[in-house]
């Protein structure tokens, strides 16, 4: 004891220990005229105010998207003053899960993946409003925009939603055979990525109904019941997602939903009059200027660019699917969807191909 309390006696006397951190020293502001010297800003007595939308802001892949944020104090103090933001993405709790940004003034910092991809709009005179460029998939969840000013430290929090679509899938070795960290990669595979409840829940409300349980993006399995039946879950059940909740990741083992969003490409079908085998129809891709599609974009172009194509192809997981937007006679089931062949190991088909535009 007597050891430890020298150790935190010189901490502090060397002036190296900080009391209170996050992110910044807080006893130590920029001066607002620059001039290279530091100054200690006490509370100023004005009340510090941070708005965010309350509604989620929708986007999509390849998109750009601005996360809006404004502050203003009460009273209002005048000039605007040198003050500190910070950007952070968070976990579905609340906590945070990764550094965005941070900036003083015109200077800023980008931090990880979104290094080159994010920077602040602040085209109106205390706005901290934060762009992201070239969303991608694991962009979609929560933002916190933080304002500090000397000992004022508040902020608010932007829901960011990537229009999208959730799909379950199965690797050919047949269902349940994906731990979680499997699931990840398959997803990802896939043009994809695994699924966050609310996507799941988004897209039980639109219709998907699945009783094949599945993993999702925080660790738990899960799946979506739209017609209650015997084997899931019980005809007693109301209609809802049903869970298994959080599984060991090494050891359990489900299927996958996976999650993808809008193409910056397009997914088109090429034939031959006798088919092709799965070689071929890379080959048939490659040849087109394309590789050939994966899982996930062919689920985007049905969803979002209407692809509708009552004819079999191969896609790169080595299954065979085809999209329909307009159910019709001897094109499967009455509602619209993306078909399966299955992973068929014999047999001659088209084959769907991705090019970016």
């Amino acid at each position: 004891l007597p050891l430890l309390l020298k150790a935190t006696l010189l901490r502090l006397a060397s002036g190296s220990y900080h009391p209170f951190f996050n992110g910044f020293y807080y006893n130590h502001i920029m001066n607002d005229n620059d001039d290279s010297q530091d100054k200690v800003d006490y509370f100023n007595g004005a009340k510090l105010v941070v708005e965010t939308p309350q509604d989620p802001v929708y986007s999509y892949n390849g998109a750009n998207v601005t996360l809006p944020c404004h502050y203003r104090y009460e009273p209002d103090l005048g000039p605007k003053r040198k003050i500190r933001i910070k950007w952070s993405k968070l976990r579905e709790d609340y906590t945070k899960e990764q550094d965005v940004m941070v900036a003083i003034g015109k200077t800023y910092v980008a931090f990880g993946d979104f290094k080159g991809r994010a920077h602040l709009h602040q085209a109106s005179r205390h706005e901290a409003s934060l762009v992201i460029s070239d969303v991608r998939l694991q962009d979609d969840g929560k933002y916190r925009c933080e304002v500090i000013d000397g000992l004022e430290d508040e902020s608010d929090v932007v829901d960011l939603r990537l229009q999208g679509i959730v799909f379950p899938y199965q690797p050919p070795r047949g269902q349940y055979r994906l731990n979680f960290h499997e699931a990840e990669r398959v997803c990802q595979d896939q043009g994809a990525i695994l699924a966050n409840f609310n996507q799941l829940f988004q897209a039980w409300s639109e219709g998907l109904d699945w009783c094949n349980a599945g993993w999702l993006a925080d660790g738990t399995v899960q799946y979506p019941i739209r017609l209650p039946r015997k084997p899931c879950g019980g005809v007693h059940l109301a209609p809802g997602i049903r869970s298994y909740g959080p599984r060991h990741r090494h050891l359990h083992r489900f299927d996958a939903f996976c999650f993808s969003s809008a193409l910056k490409g397009e997914v088109f079908y090429l034939d031959r009059l006798a088919g092709m085998t799965l070689e071929e129809a890379k080959q048939s891709c490659q040849d087109a200027g394309a590789e050939i599609a994966r899982v996930g974009q062919l689920y985007s172009a049905w969803k979002f660019l209407g692809l509708d194509r009552c004819s079999a192809g191969w896609l790169a997981d080595g299954s065979v699917r085809y999209p329909i937007v307009t159910p019709r006679a001897n094109c499967g089931p009455s509602e619209p969807g993306v078909r399966s062949f299955g992973f068929p190991s014999k047999g001659r088909f088209g084959v769907f191909c991705y090019r970016e535009r």
